[in-house]
C-alpha cells in the first residue's frame, strides 16, 4: 500500500520541480520599434513567429523568441510613403528580409532584480550576426514587457549611419533604435 502512495507523491514532486514552458500568444504579443534620424523619427511593429518563456518553481529560467522580419511594418506613414519606407527597411540597406526572414533572441542569464522584475542578458541575432543585449523584463499577470535599444551597426546595418559616412547632414540616421516588447502568454 505504501508503494502506491509513494509513486503519486514522487510524480507530484518531479512535476513541480521540472520546468514549465509557456508559449507566447503570437497574435497578442508584439515588438514595437522606433528609429530616429536628425530630421525626425519613424515607428512600427514586427510580429513574432514564435516564442516561449520557461519557468521553474514559478521563477523565470529561460526564454527564446523568433521575430518574423517579413512582417516589419511602418505605423506613422500611410499610402506610398508607408510602402516606400517598409520596402527600404526590408531591403539589403537595412534588414534584408528576403535573405534573413527571422531574427532570434535567446536568454543567456537571468537575475531576479525584485519581485516580478528580471534583468536578462540575451543573444540577439539579426542578419546572421549575434550580439549580447541586456534589458529588464517586468511581469504582470500573464504579460511581460520590456524596453531597450539596439545598435544596428553591430548587425551590419550601416545605411545612413554618421559613424560610417561623412557629410550626411540631416539625412543621418542614428545608430540605435528603440524596442518596446509585449509578451502575452
Amino acid at each position: 500500500m505504501k508503494k502506491f502512495l509513494f509513486v503519486p507523491l514522487l510524480l507530484f514532486c518531479i512535476g513541480t520541480l521540472s520546468a514549465q514552458v509557456k508559449k507566447i500568444d503570437t497574435k497578442k504579443s508584439v515588438i514595437s520599434w522606433t528609429g530616429k534620424k536628425v530630421s525626425g523619427e519613424h515607428s512600427g511593429t514586427i510580429n513574432f513567429k514564435d516564442g516561449s518563456l520557461t519557468f521553474t518553481k514559478k521563477k523565470l529560467t529561460g526564454g527564446t523568441f523568433t521575430a518574423n522580419m517579413t512582417t516589419l511594418s511602418n505605423t506613422d506613414n500611410t499610402g506610398k510613403d508607408k510602402a516606400k519606407l517598409e520596402g527600404h527597411l526590408k531591403s539589403a540597406d537595412f534588414f534584408n528580409t528576403d535573405e534573413f526572414k527571422t531574427a532570434t533572441l535567446t536568454f543567456k542569464t537571468i537575475a531576479l532584480k525584485k519581485q516580478n522584475l528580471y534583468t536578462i542578458t540575451a543573444d540577439l541575432t539579426i542578419k546572421g550576426k549575434t550580439n549580447p543585449v541586456k534589458f529588464d523584463l517586468l511581469f504582470k499577470g500573464k504579460t511581460a514587457t520590456t524596453e531597450f535599444s539596439i545598435d544596428r551597426t553591430k548587425y551590419g546595418i550601416q545605411y545612413g549611419s554618421g559613424s560610417f559616412f561623412d557629410d550626411l547632414g540631416d539625412r543621418t540616421i542614428y545608430d540605435e533604435f528603440d524596442l518596446k516588447v509585449t509578451l502575452v502568454y
